[in-house]
């Protein structure tokens, strides 16, 4: 499974901090954000996750998330 989302992290060591919480939580998974992207995508692959929680971790963590359509 690979779900793209739209962002608000801007900052180079909170994406990495982000993304090290995203793999511990949800266990397997490539995590990566690409911050030169206008929507500062956050981009998930592995197994089945839910959309949901991931948006509830980031918001969790004081930052906006949604999937990207």
């Amino acid at each position: 499974m690979i779900e793209v989302f739209k962002t608000n992290v801007d900052d180079f060591s909170r994406s990495q901090v982000l993304a090290v919480l995203i793999e511990t939580y949800f266990k397997a998974l490539r995590v990566n954000f690409d911050l030169e992207d206008c929507d500062k995508v956050l981009r998930i692959e592995g197994p089945e996750f839910c959309p949901k929680k991931v948006i509830a971790l980031l918001k969790l963590n004081g930052h906006h998330c949604e999937v990207l359509i």
